[in-house]
């Protein structure tokens, strides 16, 4: 299986990372026109990693990700069911604890971490609000998550031309980059189907979470959700 689809069984969407992870961080770079490193710099600060925390990192793949975290002196678990991911992860941070698991059924207990954050995953995961209540779950009171996502640019003009540039340009620049560009057609179709911001805030909210808040990165090419699991 080399392209999931949008009914996204998580033995295709596994088995899709799996078959692209060696060259996974490369192509995002490239794809992204080299934003990815902003936006993660942005998760990082809204994340606010402080020392002896506990970060939950799902959907972390090579734990690319779960760096920043790590350099607070944050104990962080990148999580992730590729397990291709997972062991190129491995064998460039070996120091990491990768964690297997789903994002549905999350193998921890109630109320370990001190923030829970995913970033360009969700929206891979087959069901959204049961992810964000595993999330409710394994957050501990007063702790926090953080969502990074592709979402919905807000201005009519510049929707279009990264609607065009997702379904014509995408493809032929991941064939050029990517081990498995099939695979990049079906992130382009997820980013396209993905709920826009407010109808994402509202879903975090009806999964418990409280504050909920969001803001726009490029022109909301991506957007950053945040909530709060009250004390």
């Amino acid at each position: 299986m080399t392209r999931a689809s949008l009914n996204k069984q998580p033995h295709e969407v596994a088995s899709m990372f799996d078959h692209v992870a060696e060259r996974y961080d490369l192509t995002n770079a490239v794809l992204s026109l080299g934003q990815d490193r902003a936006w993660r710099k942005e998760v990082a600060r809204a994340v606010d990693a402080r020392p002896a925390q506990k970060v939950l990192d799902l959907a972390a793949g090579t734990a690319t990700s779960s760096l920043p975290f790590a350099r607070t002196g944050a104990y962080v678990v990148p999580c992730d069911f590729s397990l291709g991911m997972l062991q190129v992860g491995k064998e460039r941070h070996s120091w990491l604890p990768f964690t297997a698991g789903d994002a549905t059924r999350l193998p921890f207990a109630d109320d370990v971490f001190d923030a829970v954050t995913i970033s360009f995953g969700l929206r891979n995961v087959q069901d959204t609000d049961a992810a964000l209540r595993e999330m409710y779950r394994v957050t501990r009171p007063g702790g926090r998550v953080v969502i990074c996502e592709f979402s919905h640019p807000t201005w009519t003009p510049f929707r279009t031309v990264y609607t065009e540039y997702l379904m014509r340009a995408l493809p032929p620049v991941a064939r050029a980059v990517s081990s498995n560009p099939d695979a990049y057609v079906y992130l382009a179709e997820s980013i396209r189907a993905w709920p826009d911001q407010p109808a994402l805030a509202r879903r975090l909210g009806e999964a418990g979470w409280s504050r909920v808040a969001y803001r726009n990165l490029t022109g909301g090419v991506v957007a950053l959700h945040r909530g709060f699991k009250e004390s």
